[in-house]
C-alpha cells in the first residue's frame, strides 16, 4: 500500500513565467536589494541611526558582511534571540554562531562595530579629569559593560590631579558572581603610581542593585586604599539601563 500523499498549495512565482530577477552586475545581486540598502544609506545620511529602528540600523551593519544576500530575516532572527541592537553587538561568539545564518563573517562585523563603540566612549574619558567628565564615564561603562552576560570587574586608576591613567579588568565571572582580590587592586594602583581608584563592576541580571557581598568586597578595597594612602572615589555597578553610585547611595 503506497504511503498517502501530501497536497499543499503551490507558491506563485515571484517574477512573471519566462523573466528573470533583474540583477545588479557590479554587485553581482538582485537590483532590489541594491535598491533597499541604497535607501537604507540615504535615511542614515539624511536622519542619523535616530532615524532609524534597530532592525534597520543592524541590517546596514549585516549587509557589510554579505553583500549578496537579503540581511532583513538574519538581523529580525538576532534581534528576536538577544533583544536589541546593544545586547547584538556585545553577545559572545558562541552565543551568535547558535543564530541560523551567522559565521565568521557576520560575527567579525558585529564584533568591529563593538570594538569602536567602546574605543570611541573610551577615548572621551582617557586622559582627562574624570570627575569633571562623569556623565561621560558613565557612557562609557554603559558602553563596555552593560550587556555583558558575565560579570566583569574593572578598575580606574587615576592620578593626582584625577586624570585617567588606567583602565583595566582586573576579573571575569559568572552569571551572579566575579573573584575580587583587594591586593591586586592596590598592588597594581601602585604599580601605575595611581593616587585614586573607581571600582566599576556590572550584574548582568540588570539590576544594579549591590549585594551583601558587593559591599563587603568594597569595604574592604576601601581599607586597603586606605592603608596606602590611595583613594576610592566610588564604586559603580552598572544594569542594563541604570547604574548605581556607592557613594550616592550611603555605601563609601
Amino acid at each position: 500500500m503506497s504511503e498517502p500523499r501530501a497536497f499543499t498549495e503551490a507558491s506563485l512565482p515571484l517574477f512573471a513565467a519566462g523573466t528573470l530577477a533583474p540583477v545588479n552586475a557590479a554587485a553581482g545581486r538582485p537590483s532590489y536589494i541594491a535598491d533597499h540598502r541604497k535607501r537604507l544609506r540615504e535615511r542614515f545620511m539624511q536622519g542619523g541611526a535616530e532615524a532609524m529602528p534597530d532592525y534597520e540600523l543592524l541590517e546596514m551593519v549585516l549587509f557589510r558582511a554579505n553583500a549578496r544576500a537579503d540581511m532583513k530575516p538574519l538581523g529580525r532572527r538576532l534581534l528576536d534571540t538577544f533583544g536589541d541592537f546593544n545586547a547584538v553587538l556585545s553577545a559572545p561568539p558562541e552565543r551568535l554562531r547558535e543564530v541560523q545564518g551567522v559565521g565568521d563573517a557576520i560575527i567579525a562585523e558585529l564584533k568591529l562595530i563593538e570594538a569602536a563603540a567602546q574605543r570611541l566612549s573610551r577615548a572621551r574619558i582617557m586622559d582627562r579629569p574624570v570627575l569633571s567628565s562623569w556623565h561621560a564615564l558613565i557612557d562609557y561603562c554603559h558602553t563596555a559593560m552593560a550587556h555583558r552576560q558575565t560579570e566583569q570587574f574593572r578598575v580606574l586608576y587615576l592620578d593626582r590631579k584625577n586624570v585617567l591613567i588606567a583602565d583595566e579588568a582586573q576579573a571575569q565571572g559568572t552569571v551572579d558572581h566575579v573573584p575580587v582580590y583587594p591586593r591586586e587592586v592596590v598592588k597594581r594602583a601602585l604599580e601605575l603610581n595611581a593616587s585614586a581608584l573607581i571600582l566599576v563592576h556590572n550584574h548582568p541580571s540588570g539590576d544594579p542593585t549591590p549585594s551583601r557581598a558587593d559591599i563587603e568586597m568594597t569595604a574592604e578595597i576601601d581599607r586597603a586604599a586606605a592603608a596606602l594612602g590611595l583613594t576610592i572615589h566610588d564604586h559603580i555597578i552598572v544594569g542594563k539601563s541604570a547604574e548605581l553610585s556607592f557613594r550616592s547611595a550611603g555605601h563609601l
